[in-house]
Order: C-alpha cells, then structure tokens, then sequence
C-alpha cells in the first residue's frame, strides 16, 4: 500500500501541491481533477520522478521518500508516462521481453500486444521510435508494464492519443487489473469509462485533495472536474 504524509511541492515559489495525505488502499484508484491541479506531479511523486519538498512517501510501511525511480522500480512500482519514451534501435519485442519479470515466449509477447489493440504482426519487430504514433507508443508502454507484474502500477493518463476501439481494449486490461489481489492500481484521468470501474476516486483541485470519497457518487465528480466522456465532449 502507498500512503502519502504531510506531501507538499513547491516550484518556483508556487505552491503545485500541498498537504496531500492518502492511503491508496483500494485496488483500483482513480485520481482526477481541473487541469493544473497538480495530478501528474503527484504521480511522479510516488514513483520518485519528482521529490516532494516537504512530507513522507510511504510503501508497504516503508519510508520511500529518499529512494531512487530504480530501488522504487525494484521494489514493484512501475510508471506509464503521459508522454511514452522512445528506444530507438530496440524492438517492440525486445521491449516487452526487457520490461517482463520472467522469460517471455513469442506468443505471449503477440498475446499481450492483442490486449492492448495492436496487430502482434504488424508490431512486434518494429522500433519503439519516431515511427510509432503517440497513441502506439502509450499502447506498447502499457503493455511492458502489463508484464512486469509490479506491486503498484501507475498510469498517467493512458487514454491520450488512444482512439475509440483501442480505448476499448484497455479498458478490458484495466478491468483485468483490477481483479489482481496482488497488486494496486492509480490512474490519473479524466475520462469516465475509466472512473466507472474504480474502487475508489480522488479529486483534486489547486494542489489540494477536494473530496476523496466518491465511491458512490460519480454524477457529482463528473460535474465539479469537467471530465470527459470518450467522444471527446465534455459534461457540464
């Protein structure tokens, strides 16, 4: 379990979060809220991209503040960025092999691929690089991460660039997620579908935490963050 304490960010002066407390208790969590509330930051807080300028990071009772992206990264977090990195000169193939913790066979590289919405043969041998769409790229990163098998996965935003029949492949992955006893799950969204299968929904609002329990009440969240549906509109 992550909990956060007492978590404050400052840059340049300005306040991005502060005061963040939360235990991620549930398997799957949702973190949402206004553009420029501070979600993305509070990701990166957790996976140790960004150092909090003040409170404590905790995993598993464990103070993980001061750790590295790679002791957090060996400890069973894993990260999906907003924006996918390149590895230009590797293979989607190798990649997946890379990211997985166990000897990966052809067939399962192909079969986690198709759970994502891509053609394995179309795929698997091409570069993770500048020829791969945005929406690709999200696509083979969600799935390196799918292989891991981390203890906490998190997203950032995995419905960018996604179009419609894939968003539907990954809202069945992320079902499948949630089903793992062994592992939690955050995403930071706004769409609803994917708030739809949340356990539990977090709202933020100016770097503060403006309502955290919207188990039973996603009618409301939907009106306070402006989030949107996967068309595109948005509900007022």
């Amino acid at each position: 379990m992550i909990e956060l304490k007492d978590i404050c960010y400052i840059k340049d002066g300005k306040k991005i979060l502060y005061n963040i407390n939360i235990k991620f208790d549930s398997n799957f969590t949702v973190i949402t809220g206004p553009n420029g509330s501070g979600k993305s930051t509070l990701a990166k807080i957790i996976m140790g991209i960004v150092k909090p300028t003040s409170g404590k990071v905790l995993f598993n009772g464990v103070d993980i503040t001061n750790y590295s992206i790679d002791k957090r990264a060996n400890e069973g977090i894993s990260f999906s960025f907003q924006q996918p990195v390149k590895f230009k000169g590797l293979t989607v193939y190798d990649l997946i092999k890379l990211s997985s913790v166990k000897e990966l066979s052809f067939n399962e590289c192909c079969d986690v691929l198709s759970k994502v919405g891509l053609c394995a043969r179309e795929y698997i041998n091409r570069e993770v690089d500048d020829s791969l769409s945005g929406g690709e790229l999200k696509r083979i990163e969600i799935a390196s991460v799918m292989v891991r098998n981390s203890k906490l996965n998190i997203f950032d935003e995995p419905e960018a660039g996604i179009d419609l029949w894939s968003f539907n492949n990954l809202i069945n992955v992320f079902k499948e997620l949630r089903e793992k006893n062994n592992c939690k799950t955050i995403i930071i969204s706004h769409q609803e579908r994917i708030m739809n299968i949340a356990d539990k929904i977090i709202l933020l609002e100016n770097g503060e935490i403006k309502k955290d329990d919207f188990e039973n009440d996603l009618s409301n969240i939907i009106k306070v963050s402006h989030c949107s549906k996967i068309g595109g509109e948005i509900n007022e």
